[in-house]
């Protein structure tokens, strides 16, 4: 028979994650214990390997949830009409907003994968691979001497995603441009160049 959840379960394991997001985040995945992680929680280390067997599993947990929120908003703007530009520009907007309301986690998601068992790194290779399918869709669109060429939109592809996936290490939400202007600074570099 199976062993029936705890009551507050899913909370309880949310909160552990967070914690867990925030010392990795700042400490790297070595320099985050279980025991610094457990201690955050207020919870003994022995519970923490109730909800999570392995230190592996809450980074893994942590890059999922915030790699499956970007994978939903891809799928999401794919399933729409939009012009190629225009689309560009919401996927930028989602990104940046996914981005600066999940600091910790973005900054793992890309500077902790290899820490992960080959078998859940590939996973979210994979979902990475997702998002940036659909924003290599549009670049296909709108660069018509690269439509047939899917190696060589590759480079572009990836500057896109580079002027918004490292925003973390300087964007404050606090500070005077918004997530949105970014997104749209971001944009119409990638469209049409640097200003004139």
């Amino acid at each position: 028979m199976a062993r029936k959840q705890a009551v507050g379960f899913d909370e309880r394991r949310e909160t552990i994650l967070a914690a867990a997001a925030e010392l990795i985040a700042k400490n790297g995945f070595h320099g985050a214990s279980t025991t610094d992680i457990s201690a955050a929680c207020s919870m003994h280390q022995s519970l923490l390997y109730y909800y999570f067997p392995a230190k592996e599993d809450i980074l893994f947990a942590i890059m999922w949830g915030h790699v499956s929120n970007l994978v939903q908003l891809a799928k999401t703007l794919a399933s729409r009409d939009w012009l190629a530009d225009e689309a560009l520009r919401w996927l930028a907007r989602c990104l940046m907003e996914a981005y600066s309301c999940a600091q910790a986690r973005h900054k793992i998601l890309l500077n902790e994968i290899d820490h992960l068992p080959p078998e859940k790194h590939g996973v979210i290779v994979q979902a990475q691979r997702e998002v940036m399918d659909v924003a290599d869709k549009y670049v296909a669109r709108l660069c018509h001497s690269l439509r047939d060429k899917p190696r060589q939109r590759v480079p572009y592809v990836m500057m896109f995603f580079s002027m918004l996936n490292w925003t973390h290490t300087w964007f404050d939400r606090a500070g005077p441009v918004t997530e949105q202007k970014v997104a749209d600074i971001a944009t119409d570099m990638f469209l049409k160049g640097l200003p004139r």
